[in-house]
């Protein structure tokens, strides 16, 4: 999901420790966190860090962590997902099918937008045409291809529409609606936790931009305020029926700089939640926060992404690519730069998503004589140099220098870093086919299969493939998967899919994210879900 939850691409270090963390255990940080409350925040109220959303807050063009914090808090689709990735039904009573081609739809009754209006099926059916229509032009369309009919509202690049309504959406009364696809995709339930898949209110349509800036939902909160790069405020929705029903008044959601100010801030109780401590911190951040440490590896990647468009790698023989992948020293870069808060990547998917394996491959493996003679022999890098993109809020400089250190002692290729100023910087870059070489990648599972690290981020049309990676073979090896008679045999076909890419190198995976965060002495109940993101409704006030 650039970043979800698209499988969201994700903005923050998730990143990088300079020195051994001491255990958990008892309070180590005396009074720390406790200098005095947030007198600007209301009384309730939780905060947390953000920065500044990539887009304004149209679920169908929110495909990043940051926007996708706001977007989950104000909206509600269909389903969710439980700490361990099962399936949970927040607005739907029901998705069944007796093909995986057409499923039927039924929606708990009594559910309501924040405005007053019955959130029905129509709701449903209006809010996925719109955001699949090519007119509209948002990030997310290509989620919705796999309806019949997507073709007829998003034709390709330089053809006209003949519909404005997908063909395989139909409602059947005020709770029903039924979605037929063009080929049954067994895991099509999965994706409707995404949350692109929210509805929107009729107010929408009148001025989708203006919306957008004061959005109008159906979930747990309700929206407040958006202070640009600064703040946004959201409420508690006291009418909220489904099972995640926010137990705080409220979320600030405060913007700043640098991982380090935050810190600062949550240590001195102007911030109650911090997503992810910064480099410079995390030496201490066990000893400041005690028991207020949050340490959990979840389901997120963090990548090398070579631009293909680009003049390092257009053309390029993918067996470069594998030697590049091998002189980076991954055990000793998680070890040492990041103090063992990752976990070194053996393929293209994480831990805790259905079809995880571990490759058979030394492409992941350090030898830096192996790697040198790969480049060499088959053509090198153009000019002998590239660059790695990476955005300077996150807290990246560290482990990007390291990887560029290792890459540049085993293989003679110059390599430095390129940043930019903050996460919506980096991601326009990429959106506008920018990227000088090489761009930092983290992806956060949207729902808990293979598939969403495999098909959402290499395929030819895929949304988020930012590198414009394109090869033929790779996608008939997806469209098998897509087209598998189970869940069971279309995670293994993905699975054959994902041994593929060992050959072509899309991208070159560097570890499994953990989430190394904490909270101050203000709250309680403070804990992650399956992708690493806080369950902010549960969090509690003392």
């Amino acid at each position: 999901m650039r970043g979800a939850k698209s499988a969201k691409w994700v903005a923050g270090a998730i990143v990088v420790a300079l020195s051994a963390t001491a255990c958990g255990g008892s309070d180590g940080g005396g009074d720390k966190g406790s200098a005095g409350k947030d007198k600007s925040k209301p009384a309730g109220y939780i905060s947390m860090d953000l920065t500044e959303p990539q887009k304004p807050l149209n679920p169908g063009d929110t495909n990043e962590s940051q926007g996708a914090y706001v977007i989950r808090s104000v909206f509600t689709q269909l389903l969710t997902f439980d700490p361990t990735g099962k399936i949970v039904y927040t607005n739907a009573e029901s998705v069944s099918s007796d093909d995986s081609k057409t499923w039927t739809v039924k929606l708990k009754k009594g559910w309501k937008f924040h405005n007053g209006e019955a959130v029905t099926a129509e709701s449903y059916v209006n809010a996925w045409n719109w955001y699949a229509a090519a007119k509209n032009k948002v990030q997310n369309a290509p989620w919705f291809s796999d309806i019949k009919g997507f073709k007829s509202v998003n034709p390709g690049e330089g053809k006209t529409a003949t519909s404005e309504k997908m063909e395989g959406l139909k409602v059947v009364d005020e709770t029903t609606f039924t979605i037929e696809l063009e080929k049954p995709v067994p895991y099509f339930e999965y994706k409707l936790g995404y949350s692109t898949f929210a509805p929107l209110p009729k107010v929408f349509y009148n001025d989708p931009k203006g919306f957008a800036q004061k959005p109008i939902g159906n979930g747990p909160y309700i929206f407040e305020k958006w202070d640009h790069k600064k703040l946004i405020q959201v409420k508690a929705n006291p009418d909220y029926l489904g099972p995640n029903k926010a137990k705080n008044k409220g979320i600030q959601f405060k913007n700043y700089s640098t991982v380090e100010a935050a810190y600062q801030d949550l240590l001195s109780g102007k911030l109650d939640i911090i997503k992810q401590v910064g480099p410079k911190d995390l030496p201490k951040y066990h000893q400041d926060l005690g028991d207020r440490v949050v340490d959990k590896e979840f389901a997120g990647v963090q990548t090398l992404v070579p631009a293909f468009y680009s003049k390092t790698f257009k053309d390029i023989n993918p067996k470069v690519i594998q030697g590049l992948s091998m002189a980076i020293n991954r055990d000793q870069i998680t070890k040492t730069v990041l103090n063992n808060t990752r976990t070194p990547l053996k393929g293209f998917t994480p831990k805790g998503v259905e079809g995880y394996q571990e490759l058979d491959t030394d492409v992941f493996t350090f030898n830096p004589t192996k790697a040198k003679q790969l480049v060499k022999d088959n053509g090198g890098v153009p000019g002998n140099k590239m660059w790695i993109q990476y955005n300077a809020d996150g807290g990246h400089k560290e482990w990007v220098t390291a990887v560029c250190e290792s890459i540049r002692n085993a293989t003679g290729v110059d390599c430095v870093g390129d940043p930019k100023p903050d996460f919506q910087t980096d991601l326009e870059a990429r959106d506008a086919d920018k990227v000088k070489s090489a761009y930092r990648g983290g992806w956060i599972a949207d729902y808990p299969l293979n598939v969403n690290f495999l098909r959402e981020l290499y395929d030819t049309n895929a949304e988020s493939n930012n590198g414009r990676f394109s090869d033929k073979a790779v996608d008939d090896a997806f469209r098998k998967g897509d087209n598998a008679k189970s869940l069971e045999e279309s995670v293994k076909l993905y699975q054959d899919a994902e041994k593929m890419l060992i050959e072509k190198m899309p991208a070159i995976p560097l570890w499994q994210y953990r989430t190394n965060g904490g909270h101050s002495k203000e709250v309680s109940n403070v804990d992650l879900d399956f992708h690493g993101e806080y369950v902010l409704t549960d969090v509690t006030t003392k």
